[in-house]
């Protein structure tokens, strides 16, 4: 393959002036933000920091008050066992486009911290509040159980995902951003309760005497560890699933970007319900409304997760082509991209020639080139921002600063891993981007577009 000059310079925007990168890399490859963030935001990220941070020293001083010492400790350290492999599913299905650490730390901290307190107070308020207007402590706590927790923890987890989706609109565009986010956010809360849970049955155990399998602890460490530890995450991915149908939605589209998430969030509550509600059903209740609900119900979310990434691959095979037509990409490079095994095979091959900084450097060739996919797909589907011109080129930046490293990987990949297929894509018109043109083309601030229909800037 011909080699290629040094990367081209920026083109006029049509708005005039030159468009620049978005932001810079810093020497060992970290970001470096575009632009100081101003203080307003600055005083936002402190004041989120602060409430995460006091919400966990306000919920461990409730969980150790009400377990003890010892019994927050014993808790402690089997709510945790679950925890890895939650988050590491979660991490797995993320990995075609992966999102910062920062999203997923957030939102564990929130539902650890921020949503396990809401829960807590919200929930020992209401009950006592219907217990004492019904001069009936057993059914308010039936109805605290299946209507008023459901509601409340639904809610507070769903803040999570609703600031994501929010404040880090770039890094929230589809189903599996939503399952992510809100499953984190779910696993966070579900291990702030679990240390409640069985502390709680700990504490109860040195008092009854209880030891072994028949213990108290065995049996809750049984049901919510063993049995149920998708049972949060599960309920919560129902919003998540909503937020991202939302995402994928067009800016205009007011009733889609809204109604989904709505509609996610009414059915975590009324899943919720169905579980806290399914010891009331009688002897067996439980069992069946975990095998004839909650098994079925995570096969299937499970199954379409795993659907959507696979179809993610398939968009980083179809739509990048065009820019390995107009030499932004090698020509092997959209089907070594759509393969996680060429990816993870182009890593291996860096760091094994080059080092763990190539390695990283490829790592992050291949995400800015899924998320180039992504951004060009919601420009042929009419759902692009009025940022694409501008966030297309600063992807396309980031990819030419790393081609030196990544292009040999990939390709040692794509004859490694992928079958040779031949390229099937729109033709390119003659002087914009054809593959014998010396360096990469920009038109019309879209680079290698053959889609001119959704071009807001052609006349």
């Amino acid at each position: 393959m011909a080699t290629s000059p040094p990367f081209p310079p920026s083109q006029p925007s049509p708005g005039g002036g030159a468009l620049r990168p978005a932001h810079r890399w810093r020497r060992g490859g970290r970001p470096a933000a575009r632009a100081r963030p101003g203080a307003g935001r600055r005083l936002g990220y402190a004041a989120l920091s602060t409430l995460l941070a006091l919400s966990g020293l306000v919920i461990l001083a409730l969980v150790r008050r009400q377990t003890g010492t010892e019994g927050f400790l014993v808790g402690l350290g089997l709510a945790v066992l679950p925890v890895p492999w939650l988050t590491a599913a979660f991490r797995w299905l993320d990995r075609v486009e992966p999102g910062p650490w920062r999203n997923l730390v957030f939102s564990f901290a929130w539902g650890a911290c921020a949503a396990a307190l809401i829960a807590i107070v919200a929930n020992s308020f209401a009950t006592r509040w219907v217990a004492t207007a019904t001069a009936d402590p057993a059914g308010a706590d039936t109805l605290g159980a299946t209507v008023i927790a459901p509601v409340v923890e639904e809610s507070a987890k769903a803040a999570a995902v609703l600031l994501v989706f929010l404040f880090r609109r770039r890094h929230f565009t589809g189903l599996v951003d939503g399952v992510v986010i809100a499953g984190t956010t779910a696993t966070g809360f579900a291990f702030t309760e679990n240390i409640l849970y069985l502390g709680t049955a700990f504490g109860t155990d040195q008092l009854t005497g209880g030891r072994g399998i028949a213990s108290l602890t065995a049996a809750t460490f049984f049901v919510r560890v063993v049995m149920s530890p998708f049972a949060h995450p599960l309920f919560t991915v129902l919003t998540g699933i909503g937020f991202g149908v939302a995402a994928m939605s067009g800016e205009r589209r007011r009733v889609r970007r809204v109604l989904p998430p709505v509609c996610g969030l009414l059915l975590a509550m009324g899943m919720h319900a169905l579980w806290n509600g399914s010891a009331a059903f009688g002897e067996y209740g439980f069992f069946a409304v975990y095998g004839a609900f909650m098994v079925p119900a995570f096969a299937l979310v499970t199954w379409l997760a795993i659907w959507t990434r696979q179809r993610e691959l398939r968009t980083v095979r179809t739509e990048l082509p065009a820019y390995a037509l107009a030499g932004w990409l090698g020509p092997a490079e959209p089907f070594a991209l759509g393969s996680m095994r060429a990816r993870r095979t182009a890593r291996d091959y860096a760091r094994h020639h080059h080092g763990r900084p190539a390695a990283r450097a490829v790592a992050q060739y291949e995400a800015y080139a899924t998320s180039l996919a992504f951004l060009r797909r919601r420009g042929r589907e009419g759902k692009a921002g009025a940022d694409f011109a501008a966030r297309e080129r600063e992807l396309l930046d980031e990819l030419w600063r790393r081609r030196h490293v990544a292009r040999p990987a990939l390709e040692y990949a794509a004859r490694a891993q992928a079958p040779v297929r031949p390229v099937h894509t729109a033709p390119v018109p003659q002087g914009y981007g054809h593959p014998a043109a010396p360096f990469p083309q920009w038109y019309g601030g879209y680079a290698a577009v053959p889609y001119t229909a959704y071009n807001p800037y052609r006349t």
